[in-house]
């Protein structure tokens, strides 16, 4: 498969003469298309509902655009949630799912009506001494241990994880929080990260769906929802087929229809918590070459960085380059992409054969919509970027300004050197 930009070299010239780069741009017609695609695959299901991973991209404007198609968020911290408050969602359009959760984070969540997925069994007395008394629904992470497995392909190791009751703990729990009043019971399992085949989610499902009927039956808790969180993963390489989330959406009927509908928990609705997966692929990494260096390899440097792209560096992960106007020539160098941290690490491609580059070449860095801007930091006092949205019609919005020096020094603002950093004087003055 060819990945192909979704921008072209003529669009991005127009751009920059605004936007100077690097910026992260996402690309609207593509997000709508997933959200409606992933609608549809789980119509079957009368309660299914999407809860967008906030985490992977909190932009309220990309967020209102799956909005449109009935997704909620999924909120892992304070400012998360504050960021869904601010946008207008209600309690039930958020789920409140984190880890070694510090107490004013489940207070607020609370106050929100937000569903609260506890990751711990220490967490029901913990959240219970915060708020008096628990609330009538609440759900549970679930961790197997082991390994997560498809056939004799090792997925990811769930064992490992810090995530999530042990099989034991998920009954114990159920039984604590029944006795304690919480009418309403949702299960929720994380087993693997960033999978590209179809079967993932019909695999877990399974394993969610058994669990349900036993602890329904050993426990008597009423059982409302199964959250299937994240783990669909994106074709990062081009030799990678996508996700077909139709055919995922079928198998997980099927085992629905095998698993709950003869249990009689045939109106439990199903959960999504999607992140990657709405956005990866309608994000892209715009930089433009500065600089060549000959010495032991050949190095192409942009004017981007790992603190525009965390990935690479810390993970190894590939990302796609295409070089704009050049899509269609050979693939006959060898360079190393890399941007101008202090660090050896700072490369958004090793020993990558591309088109020949000259200086001032625009380059397009794939998937970065998800777990891409966000992810930034200010390592070298480096600046995040802006973020645009390409609309349907072809205009380009801006919809996240670009950090600014006094951005940076904002949190000086009580001493007398933030003065002099922004030329500005103290509002105590």
């Amino acid at each position: 498969m060819k990945k192909e930009a979704f921008l072209t070299k003529k669009q991005i010239e127009e751009i920059v003469g605004t936007y100077p780069t690097p910026f992260h741009i996402y690309d609207e017609r593509g997000i709508r298309e997933n959200a409606k695609a992933l609608r549809e695959a789980f119509a079957w299901n009368k309660g299914y509902k999407e809860f967008f991973a906030v985490k992977a991209t909190p932009n309220p404007f990309l967020i209102n655009i799956l909005r449109e198609y009935g997704c909620g968020c999924d909120c892992s911290s304070y400012t998360e949630l504050m960021l869904c408050d601010a946008m207008g969602l209600e309690g039930k359009d958020i789920m409140f799912s984190s880890n070694d959760t510090p107490a004013a984070e489940f207070e607020l969540a609370a106050k929100l009506g937000a569903t609260i997925n506890l990751d711990d069994i220490t967490h029901i007395s913990f959240l219970e001494k915060i708020l008096g008394r628990l609330p009538e629904t609440l759900s549970c992470r679930f961790n197997p241990g082991g390994y997560f497995s498809l056939g004799t392909d090792i997925m990811d190791n769930p064992g490992d994880a810090k995530y999530g009751f042990t099989t034991e703990q998920m009954f114990e729990g159920f039984r604590i929080l029944k006795e304690k009043g919480v009418k309403n019971f949702g299960i929720h399992a994380f087993l693997a990260s960033n999978t590209v085949t179809n079967e993932y989610y019909p695999t877990l499902a399974r394993q969610l769906f058994e669990l349900a009927v036993k602890l329904r039956d050993e426990t008597g808790a009423h059982i409302t929802f199964i959250n299937l969180s994240g783990g669909i993963g994106i074709p990062y390489r081009p030799d990678q087929t996508p996700n077909d989330i139709r055919v995922i959406g079928e198998s997980v009927r099927k085992v629905y229809e095998e698993v709950l509908t003869p249990a009689g928990m045939g109106d439990i609705a199903i959960y999504t918590e999607l992140g990657r997966f709405m956005m990866g692929p309608y994000g892209a990494l715009v930089t433009k070459v500065i600089h060549q260096k000959h010495t032991y390899k050949e190095y192409v440097g942009v004017d981007a960085c790992a603190v525009n792209l965390m990935r690479p560096a810390m993970y190894g992960a590939y990302h796609h380059i295409t070089v704009l106007g050049k899509e269609d020539a050979p693939c006959d160098h060898l360079y190393d992409v890399t941007g101008s941290l202090c660090e050896n690490n700072d490369k958004f491609a090793i020993d990558r054969m591309l088109p020949e580059i000259e200086i001032g070449d625009y380059i397009v860095i794939h998937d970065t919509g998800a777990h891409g801007y966000a992810m930034g930091y200010n390592y070298n006092g480096k600046l995040k970027s802006a973020e645009l949205l390409l609309r349907e019609d072809g205009s380009v919005e801006l919809i996240r300004r670009a950090e600014t020096p006094k951005d940076y020094f904002a949190t000086f603002d009580c001493f007398e050197i933030f003065d002099r950093l922004t030329g500005e004087g103290r509002a105590d003055k």
